[in-house]
C-alpha cells in the first residue's frame, strides 16, 4: 500500500474520517422516502451488514421526519442528501442529522449559503461537497470541453470556497464520474490541492456485475495508493450488497482485518469438488475476525508448497484431502470431512 494521504479528520457523528481513521464503507437508502417505515428498515438492515456510514435522500420537508424515525433505530451516522433547497438543509440539521450532502453554489444566494454554514457549525455537522460529471457548472464545461477531470477538481473547489468564506471546514468532498479513468485522474487531482478528506465512488457504475468492477478499479487503484477516506460502491442493485462489496474491496486491499482466502483455479488434476468447497469455506468463514490466511487447493501435488505461507489449508487428492499448516501436512481427511476438519482448526488456532 502506497502512503496514506494526509487529510484534516472530520467528525461524523461519532465516526472519524481523515487523518489516519480507517476507510469506512457508505451506503444509501432505496426505498422511497415516502415509506417511512420501510426506510427505517432497510437502515437496520444496512448496519447489520457492516454499513458504517448511511445516507438517506431529503426531497422535501415530508422527508425531513425520516431522520428521527431512523436514528432511533441504528447507531451508525446518518447523511441527509439534499439538493438545491437550503431550508431542508437547515431542517436537517435541526433535526439531528449528522452530516449533509449539499452543494452550496446549488442553493442560491450568499446568505443561503451563510445560513447553512453557521448551522452545521454550531451543531459540529460536516458538509460534502459531492460533485459528479452532470452536475458541473456551465461556464467550467465551456472552459474544459466537457466534464474532465480538471472540471470536476475546479467545480468542487468553487463549492468548498463558497463554504471557507464563511469560515466553514468541516468538509468532505467526492468527484464522480462514471468513467473510470475520469474519475481516478479527478481524484488524483484535488489529492494535491486540498486536505480536505475524500470520498470515493465511481457514480451510476451499473448493476452488480460491472458496477462492481468498475468501482474495484476506480476505488481499488486510487487506495492502493493512500487516496480516500470513505467509499461507497455505487450499484444498481440491493444496497446491501453495495456494502459486502465495499466491506469486500477493503478486504482484499487489506484494510480490514479477517480471513483472507487462497484458492487456486482448478485443473484436470482436480479430484475432489473444489469449487463447491471454496465457496463453502468462504461463506463459514465470512464473519470469522481472525487475523489469518485459509487455503483450499485443487491437489497435494502442488497445494501445500504453492500456499505453504496459509495459517492454514486443504489440497485435494482422489475423494480425499490433505489438511495442512504453514505447508506441514497434519493429516488426512475424507473429502466429505474436509469444512468440518478445516473449520476445527480454525477455531483452535491462537492469533
Amino acid at each position: 500500500m502506497g502512503k496514506r494521504r494526509e487529510s484534516i479528520r472530520v467528525m461524523v457523528g461519532k465516526v472519524p474520517l481523515g487523518g489516519d481513521a480507517p476507510v469506512t464503507v457508505q451506503s444509501m437508502l432505496s426505498v422511497p422516502s415516502t415509506d417511512l417505515q420501510g426506510s427505517v428498515r432497510q437502515a437496520v438492515e444496512l448496519e447489520q451488514v457492516g454499513c458504517e456510514i448511511l445516507r438517506a435522500a431529503i426531497p422535501d420537508m415530508a422527508a425531513v421526519k425520516l431522520i428521527p424515525a431512523i436514528k432511533e433505530k441504528i447507531s451508525i451516522p446518518l447523511v441527509a442528501d439534499i439538493h438545491f433547497d437550503y431550508k431542508l438543509a437547515l431542517e436537517a440539521a435541526a433535526a439531528g442529522i449528522d452530516k449533509i450532502r449539499l452543494n452550496p453554489g446549488n442553493i442560491g444566494e450568499d446568505a443561503h449559503v451563510k445560513a447553512v454554514a453557521d448551522a452545521c457549525r454550531a451543531r459540529r455537522i460536516p458538509i460534502r461537497v459531492g460533485v459528479n460529471s452532470g452536475s458541473v457548472e456551465k461556464h467550467i464545461l465551456a472552459k474544459y470541453g466537457g466534464p474532465t477531470p480538471e472540471a470536476l477538481c475546479e467545480s468542487a473547489l468553487y463549492h468548498v470556497g463558497l463554504l471557507e468564506k464563511y469560515d466553514f471546514t468541516d468538509i468532505v468532498i467526492s468527484l464522480k464520474a462514471s468513467s473510470v479513468d475520469n474519475m481516478i485522474r479527478a481524484y488524483e487531482l484535488i489529492a494535491e490541492q486540498c486536505r480536505y478528506p475524500l470520498h470515493l465512488g465511481v457514480t451510476e457504475a451499473g448493476t452488480a456485475r460491472m458496477g462492481l468492477l468498475k468501482s474495484a478499479i476506480g476505488i481499488g487503484s486510487l487506495l492502493q495508493r493512500g487516496i480516500g477516506d470513505t467509499i461507497r460502491v455505487s450499484l444498481t442493485a440491493d444496497p446491501v450488497e453495495e456494502v459486502r462489496a465495499g466491506l469486500d474491496l477493503l478486504h482484499a486491499l487489506e484494510l480490514r482485518g479477517g480471513v483472507k482466502l487462497v484458492s487456486c483455479p482448478t485443473c484436470g488434476r482436480t479430484r475432489i469438488d473444489l469449487i463447491s468447497l471454496a465457496n463453502q469455506v468462504e461463506a463459514a468463514l465470512s464473519d470469522c475476525k481472525k487475523d489469518i490466511t485459509v487455503a483450499v487447493m485443487g491437489c497435494v501435488v502442488n497445494g501445500p508448497g504453492e500456499a505453504r505461507e496459509a495459517d492454514l489449508g486443504v489440497a485435494g487428492g482422489q475423494g480425499e484431502g490433505l489438511l495442512f499448516k504453514k505447508g506441514k501436512i497434519l493429516r488426512k481427511v475424507p473429502e466429505s470431512r474436509l469444512l468440518e476438519e478445516l473449520l476445527r482448526e480454525v477455531e483452535k488456532l491462537e492469533v
